[in-house]
């Protein structure tokens, strides 16, 4: 299975709040986030781990290429983008074709949960297998329309549903078509490459997770904590 992880954003909610770390930098339980993605990757039998990083961040840059330095799955992307979207379109570009589990850099749920999820992707069938939780704690969610067997019918700002995006997204080569589309189009963020995952036709399922959590503020440092410890 080969992973990315879209880490180039700026976190400056983080920075605004006194966190003076890179996001992907900022630890959770004495691991840094983004060493613990990779961590659990690996676990995970990992092919190839691509991760792109803005160059505002020299920090975040030269722990991962000493993390090269030994672990050589890690192909590392350095470029600032516009948007989380543009972001995977730069990872698309290297990526191959095939399946693969895109996340957020500041993602956190239960390992064991994503082990189960990689497990059911890599004999999936569908399109797309899109992890969602029904713990909201986010200023602006993207609800999940579905059906009863969970297939996703719909990705809305405005229109509660029991479901919201929990920032992973196992995907095969079927959305580069598409991720092209969006960028040859202007679109940005990454809800709006969903939406056109759905209006292109392809066939997205819905993954429930126990909780998924985003770190966005330095409360959430804590919230993740506790969490993962339970």
């Amino acid at each position: 299975m080969r992973f990315a992880i879209l880490a180039a954003g700026e976190g400056s909610r983080l920075a605004q709040e006194g966190i003076a770390l890179p996001k992907p930098m900022v630890k959770v339980n004495s691991e840094a986030m983004i060493d613990r993605l990779i961590r659990i990757f690996n676990e995970c039998g990992a092919e190839s781990i691509h991760i792109i990083t803005n160059n505002l961040t020299p920090l975040t840059q030269q722990h991962l290429r000493h993390l090269q330095e030994t672990d050589p799955k890690i192909q590392l992307i350095v470029k600032t983008t516009p948007s989380s979207m543009h972001s995977f379109y730069e990872l698309r570009q290297v990526m191959g074709d095939g399946k693969f589990c895109l996340t957020t850099v500041d993602t956190i749920f239960r390992e064991e949960e994503f082990r189960q999820y990689i497990g059911t992707w890599e004999h999936s069938t569908e399109d797309g297998l899109m992890a969602v939780t029904d713990y909201i704690d986010d200023e602006k969610p993207l609800y999940i329309a579905t059906d009863e067997e969970l297939n996703i019918t719909g990705f809305l700002d405005h229109d509660p549903q029991r479901y919201i995006s929990g920032g992973i997204y196992a995907l095969d080569e079927k959305s580069f078509a598409v991720i092209d589309k969006c960028i040859e189009e202007g679109q940005s963020r990454m809800r709006n490459f969903q939406r056109q995952l759905v209006k292109e036709g392809l066939h997205l399922k819905a993954y429930p997770f126990s909780k998924i959590l985003d770190v966005d503020h330095a409360s959430d440092v804590e919230k993740a904590e506790a969490f993962l410890k339970l």
